[in-house]
């Protein structure tokens, strides 16, 4: 590790020079040396992937391989339904899906006689080809790196790693800048806030430096709440350095001198591996004061979110730094006027300042070039649902739908047809198979009744209720409302209610109308982001799949057997194998039947529809109705 000492210019480019050597060693081998890394992802770490990198410490030990081999963390891959992930370089030689128990076996057979552990390998089920190398799965063909560089590479504990990953490379070339050149790179690079809103981050930043102020702060919002979405949990825990550089940048563009990262507590992970990080820089002195010898000082802050999704706000966000409930505040005047204890600020999200070092690095026009006309540069997405290859992924904007879903996520399991896919969260909308082709944008989203937000791409098939998914998002919205404007606090209640009645079969036709008027009073009424979007599921929906809502509600049918008051469990006798299978998994006895002599038949007035005989029958023998 780096010793404690300040630290300037020529000193960074030597540290850098050297770092970079030694990543290249480990990369290529040229040292002579081997390393493993093994993914230390929060979903990996779930499955023992720190259990596994002490198991392959401990053989390293056993065989006295210390100086020839090494292994280490590193972050998120992003398949995250084939971890955990262990990678061998120089060979890149990945290994997916890895136990503890496969250790030995891999440090007898490709450590010591280098010979590959097939059963180890991915399996592209297309082509049943199977995968030595990460860029020979589909999954990462048509992905580029930018937000997540360095995440799956290098040691996100290890600042020496950081350095050699290309870090402060942007800072250093910042600081030979003015403020106004700096904002107007970031300007010329199109970059917009991926946090959901889309907003040019240059502009933003201009709005602060604008403003006279003698204090001015910059905050980092890592509250990522909505339901399935983990993008700025693998950034910080994969390499919070690029995060922190970012800020840093900003610092300087804006002329403050503080940073905070407003993290929500349930990410232990990253919180620790940002410490750590921050920690390290301050060490060598490229946080604190006279950064790189000049005039420049920054230093950054962690505070912690206890899990509000109203906190992704930024004026909400702002109060609960303050120690004040997390509640919005009205809008003008705007945090980059009147901010953090009422100073110039300015709040971007994890993702978007994890863009920053790229664009000073390599300069705005590089980044233009990556994108469509009005998005430019890449965006990631936490791709989960009704999908075959669940995971993080980042794609250059433009990408379709399509691709996203059937080129890297694989597409939908058990030949089940696609329904839609919900982009944005809680604040979104879904996307049906018309749309599919649709080059992702924050634009073109908006335009097909949805939005980019922060990233999470849910899929949804035929066996998903829109209604029930509506109703789903509407819970949610209902809980994590703040309570301050009567529009969203009381409305989105009576949005629920209506939901509610729908799925029980309960509702009218006046109740669809006045889901509709509702939604949109909503809309124009509330106070912040979460209230003036928490219609979107149910207009988005109603939009897109008005004939299920009117089957709910005139016919008394869920089609896709979710909504237990409009469907039932029966049992065709022309399949029963009058096993009593289902009858001994039922578990309020409303099965009855003869083992061997006759069909088995469901009581109505008994079953609570709980599914359990439908999951246990092994002939399709029990069917939704």
């Amino acid at each position: 590790m780096m010793e404690n000492t300040m630290i300037n210019e020529q000193v960074l480019d030597e540290k850098i020079a050297e770092f970079t050597k030694k990543l290249e060693n480990k990369f290529k081998g040229t040292d002579g040396k081997r390393c493993i890394t093994i993914c230390g992802g929060t979903g990996c770490l779930s499955s023992n992937s720190k259990e596994i990198l002490e198991e392959f410490q401990t053989q390293i030990q056993k065989r006295h391989l210390e100086e020839e081999v090494s292994a280490n963390i590193v972050g998120c891959f992003g398949f995250c339904s084939q971890g955990p992930f262990v990678k061998i370089y120089p060979e890149d030689t990945l290994y997916h899906a890895v136990k503890v128990s496969d250790v030995e076996r891999i440090m007898e057979e490709d450590i010591v006689h280098h010979q590959i552990v097939e059963d180890l390998l991915y399996v592209d089920p297309n082509t049943n080809k199977k995968c030595v190398r990460q860029e020979d799965i589909p999954f990462y063909q048509k992905q580029m790196r930018i937000a997540l560089h360095g995440c799956g590479a290098i040691n996100p504990e290890n600042i020496e790693e950081a350095l050699g990953c290309d870090a402060f490379k942007g800072l250093k070339r910042a600081l030979k800048m003015t403020p106004q050149e700096v904002i107007d790179e970031v300007k010329e690079s199109g970059l917009r806030g991926r946090g959901g809103g889309g907003f040019s981050t240059g502009r933003k930043w201009q709005f602060a430096l604008d403003q006279d102020s003698s204090e001015k702060y910059v905050v980092c919002n890592g509250d990522e709440g909505d339901p399935g979405a983990f993008m700025d949990r693998s950034i910080l825990e994969g390499n919070p350095t690029s995060v922190i550089e970012g800020m840093m940048i900003a610092g300087y563009a804006i002329g403050a001198s503080n940073g905070y990262f407003y993290v929500r507590a349930e990410y232990p992970v990253a919180v620790n591996r940002l410490k750590t990080a921050i920690r390290q820089i301050e060490q060598i002195g490229l946080l604190g004061d006279h950064i790189l010898g000049t005039d420049f000082s920054f230093r950054v802050h962690i505070r912690l979110g206890a899990g509000a999704f109203v906190c992704g706000e930024e004026t909400a966000l702002l109060n609960s730094i303050e120690g004040k409930r997390g509640m919005p505040r009205p809008r003008p005047p705007f945090p980059a006027v009147k901010g953090l204890w009422g100073k110039p600020t300015i709040i971007n999200n994890v993702e978007t300042f994890a863009n920053v070092p790229y664009i000073l690095r390599t300069g705005a026009s590089e980044f233009a070039k990556i994108g469509t006309e009005k998005s430019k540069g890449t965006k990631v997405f936490a791709l989960g649902g009704k999908v075959k290859n669940v995971g993080l992924v980042e794609v250059p904007m433009g990408t379709t739908l399509r691709e996203l879903v059937y080129d890297i996520g694989g597409g939908i399991p058990n030949n089940k047809k696609f329904q839609a896919i919900q982009t944005g969260g809680p604040s979104g909308g879904c996307l049906t198979i018309n749309e599919l082709d649709t080059p992702i944008d924050y634009d073109n989203l908006i335009a097909k009744g949805s939005m980019m937000g922060s990233g999470g791409a849910i899929v949804m098939d035929e066996d998903n209720c829109m209604v029930d998914v509506a109703k789903f998002y509407l819970e949610f919205i209902c809980d994590e409302s703040c309570g301050k404007c009567s529009p969203c606090r009381i409305g989105t209640k009576r949005l629920l209610e209506i939901l509610t009645r729908i799925t029980n079969g309960t509702a009218t036709l006046k109740d669809l109308e006045n889901l509709e008027t509702l939604s949109h009073s909503i809309r124009v009424g509330s106070l912040c982001g979460l209230g003036q979007t928490a219609a979107n599921p149910i207009l988005s929906t109603l939009s897109k799949f008005k004939d299920v809502y009117l089957r709910h509600i005139v016919d008394r049918k869920c089609d896709a057997g979710v909504c237990k008051n409009l469907m039932s469990f029966v049992i065709n006798p022309e399949k029963c194998k009058k096993c009593s299978l289902c009858s001994r998994q039922c578990p309020v006895n409303a099965i009855s039947g003869v083992v061997g002599k006759e069909p088995f038949v469901i009581d109505q007035t008994k079953c609570i529809k709980c599914g359990s005989c439908y999951a246990a029958c092994k002939f399709g023998a029990i069917e939704k109705k």
